[in-house]
């Protein structure tokens, strides 16, 4: 009997796997057979060490960079990828751009930049990837979103509304695509450990009160996320559509 999380052959594309949650989930993809393009937005150490861990574990992996704020970057991107690995099968949508301020008190390049790396790339990068897969019949697009869809920071409010955006277009692709062979989901994170958050975390009163919020009682570790992705990405998940997954030890729901 065929491994239903077996990724063999498959091409995946993790935007933003440098570090992190996106590190973390191209690790488990590449555990599960994928070939894996790790990107970052620019040629980052980091983006090698992790292409570098996937080939010394015996997968197959290289480093990619483009900054996802210009608008001809997504292009690019799937098209290197495709050049050097032939196809491209799976792609993650992990990067993003996430700026803490008043809602009212935007800096207008902040807010530029999120709108372009959290929105627009997710469309671009979704468009130019779904052609090839529509053609092989079988394609997985995985949009990490975020627990500020449901849980909203009043320090992150642009943040926030583009992530449920991004939730909002994704479940719009998956009853256009669904036809052509193409899943497309949300694995959404709750507070999970990453050094995006560190500096937040740091401080004991805050993290007290978001442990306090999280009925598991602790904070996730990117590894958290791995399972739930693989899942999505897999023929295990072919009849999940359309949905939007909190990992966030059920944060969402209380």
């Amino acid at each position: 009997m065929a491994d239903p999380f077996d990724l063999s052959g498959r091409v995946a594309l993790v935007t933003g796997s440098g570090r992190g949650i996106g590190r973390a989930i191209a690790l488990g993809l590449a555990r599960a057979g994928a070939i894996c393009a790790i990107h970052d937005e620019t040629a980052s150490p980091e983006a090698v060490d992790a292409a570098g861990a996937i080939e010394a574990a015996g997968g197959t992996a290289a480093a990619f960079a483009g900054d996802l704020a210009d608008p001809a970057a997504s292009d690019a991107l799937i098209g290197a990828v495709e050049a050097r690995f032939g196809r491209l099968d799976i792609l993650v949508l992990n990067a993003s751009s996430e700026r803490r301020r008043n809602w009212d008190a935007p800096a207008e390049a902040d807010f530029e930049r999120e709108v372009a790396v959290n929105l627009r790339s997710t469309l671009a990068l979704a468009a130019r990837g779904r052609t090839g897969m529509a053609a092989r019949r079988w394609g997985r697009i995985l949009l990490i979103g975020s627990i500020q869809t449901a849980k909203p920071n009043p320090q992150l409010a642009v943040y926030a509304a583009l992530k449920a955006a991004g939730a909002n277009l994704m479940r719009n692709l998956a009853r256009q695509l669904g036809a052509d062979g193409i899943t497309v989901n949300v694995l959404s994170p709750g507070a999970i450990r990453t050094a995006r958050n560190a500096a937040a975390l740091s401080d004991p009163a805050y993290r007290a009160r978001v442990e306090a919020q999280i009925p598991v009682g602790r904070l996730g570790e990117p590894e958290d996320c791995v399972g739930a992705a693989l899942l999505l990405c897999s023929p295990a998940g072919a009849y999940i559509n359309g949905h939007e997954l909190f990992v966030d030890g059920g944060w969402h729901a209380t």
